[in-house]
């Protein structure tokens, strides 16, 4: 696999294709769903909750806080995760911009 050569695209080109790497994951999104249903938890209700290995499930975690998505809070010995909602405005933003750039006409085939 080449290397990617990010310096060619925009800083937000490279930002939402970073939100989307991080978004393309099927665990991921279960977390997100959870959290969204649940306002918080901590990882080992996560861990019963989608079923997949205290590691696995922290791998995941930190892919989340990669991007600013989720935020931990320590209480005693485990981490308590919720959604950053700044960030999840911001995130929801990106997107939105690009599915607006989209203008309804017939698709031709010629190039």
């Amino acid at each position: 696999m080449g290397v990617t050569k990010t310096d060619l695209f925009s800083p937000a080109q490279n930002q939402l294709a970073t939100y989307a790497r991080v978004l393309a994951h099927p665990a991921r999104i279960a977390i997100l769903q959870y959290l969204l249903k649940t306002q918080s938890c901590c990882n080992s209700h996560l861990v019963e909750e989608i079923g997949l290995a205290q590691a696995t499930i922290s791998q995941h975690l930190r892919e989340l806080k990669s991007i600013g998505i989720i935020q931990g809070t320590i209480e005693g010995v485990s981490v308590n995760y919720c959604i950053h909602p700044e960030k999840w405005m911001e995130i929801k933003e990106v997107f939105k911009l690009l599915f607006e750039m989209y203008k309804e006409v017939e698709c031709k085939t010629k190039c």
